[in-house]
């Protein structure tokens, strides 16, 4: 089935309206952001308003919940537009880990769930987090690796274990822990998925995390579970099938990183435009320079590769695949990429590039995290090559079985 590039126009009439909200709205307001991490709570209730006020709030949630409904190809087109502000996705509400756990709420979680976790978070009255990553040696890019437990007890389960890195847990109305419920995980089975509520006794957030990036709320926190005691009902879906709900977040969850960075990357590389057509050096201005031209044609080209990724595994999610090889390829090369693009916008600019005057700086250390989050490059790239390895493998013996006589 062939991919149709076109967009709709209900898709591209959203697409110029946030574009018009994040320029008018969202850039002016970016001076005004004094939180450590993220946006202060005044600064995001007055944006997320706005954007109620511009028809562009929660893009990919359910019109039931407040949401404009969008398909993943539309997401692709819209989070890209948001995140040309490192604002924007929070004033839409778009933004990371909240949208990967209403994306999980809306296909896991039951209607009483729904209604206490899933309607509060997509209306932007709450915020949340998706405990999973361990401190060594527990899980980190080996899921298997699970060491925090749930053990069953009178009344429900005793949940034990430390957490490492969790963003937004500072302030979130609930976590989603994954804990292991079964001796050893096998064949992805053996974990388990639990709601917990702030302030639950035995949970709490031990400190925030000192990170090289700050644009998330919250920031990254390390939490501790001691004995946190809750009943069934704080079971998200069922028993021993947490990996398994894990995969519905994962694959989009990755993709729509990319979308919002991909943003980032267009907004450096414009502002490295402008600089290179103002800026003159050696009888010429930066962009008739060859090099500088090199490094421009370079950046463009990562960008439209990029979104040419990000678009097929958006294709693939929406008719129905899982989309784990499709966004295993996009979020390695589009994690690269946008370093890429936002490091030659940094060289371009020269010492304003690194200068607190001009946000690249800024930007280069929001968008180096991404190359870890979410699986670091390094384990996409082994993913990737062991399916190359697989599927060539059985296309030889096919090939083979169909040469064979009878």
């Amino acid at each position: 089935m062939p991919i149709d590039f076109s967009l709709d126009d209900s898709v591209a009439r959203t697409r110029d309206l946030v574009a018009d909200f994040v320029r008018d709205v969202v850039i002016p307001a970016e001076g005004r952001d004094a939180a450590e991490h993220g946006l202060d709570e005044g600064l995001r209730a007055e944006l997320q308003d706005a954007a109620r006020r511009a028809g562009v709030f929660a893009p990919h949630v359910a019109a039931e919940y407040g949401g404009l409904g969008l398909d993943v190809r539309g997401q692709a087109v819209v989070f890209e537009e948001a995140g040309y502000s490192l604002l924007g996705p929070q004033a839409l509400n778009c933004a990371a880990p909240d949208e990967g756990n209403m994306h999980l709420l809306s296909v896991v979680a039951n209607p009483e769930q729904r209604e206490r976790y899933l309607r509060p978070l997509a209306a932007g009255q709450t915020r949340s987090c998706f405990a999973m990553t361990e401190p060594a040696p527990g899980a980190g890019s080996d899921p298997e690796m699970l060491a925090t437990t749930a053990e069953r007890v009178a009344g429900g389960w005793s949940i034990t274990g430390r957490k490492w890195f969790i963003t937004g847990a500072e302030g979130a109305a609930f976590a989603i822990c994954m804990a292991r419920t079964a001796e050893t995980i096998e064949r992805g089975r053996g974990a388990t998925m639990f709601l917990i509520d702030a302030g639950h006794p035995g949970m709490r957030v031990q400190r925030v995390v000192d990170a090289e990036d700050h644009s998330f709320p919250g920031g990254h926190a390390e939490m501790v579970f001691e004995d946190c005691r809750v009943s069934d009902e704080a079971i998200l879906g069922e028993v021993s099938e947490g990996f398994g709900y894990a995969q519905v977040r994962l694959a989009p969850a990755r993709l729509t990183h990319c979308m919002r960075w991909l943003g980032l990357a267009r907004r450096a590389h414009d502002f490295a435009l402008d600089r290179a057509s103002d800026r003159e050096a050696f009888g010429a201005r930066l962009s008739e320079l060859g090099m500088v031209q090199s490094m421009i044609a370079d950046s463009v080209m990562d960008i439209e590769a990029s979104r040419g990724l990000i678009w097929r595994c958006a294709y693939a999610l929406d008719h129905g695949s899982a989309g784990r090889h499709e966004s295993s390829i996009a979020k390695a090369y589009v994690a690269e990429a946008v370093h890429r693009v936002v490091d030659r916008a940094v060289q371009i600019c020269g010492s304003l590039g690194v200068s607190g005057d001009a946000p690249l700086a800024r930007y280069l250390a929001e968008v180096r995290p991404f190359r870890i989050y979410d699986g670091p490059t390094e384990t996409h790239k082994w993913a990737i090559a062991r399916r190359a390895v697989r599927d060539r493998t059985r296309a030889r013996a096919d090939a083979s079985q169909r040469l064979t006589p009878a």
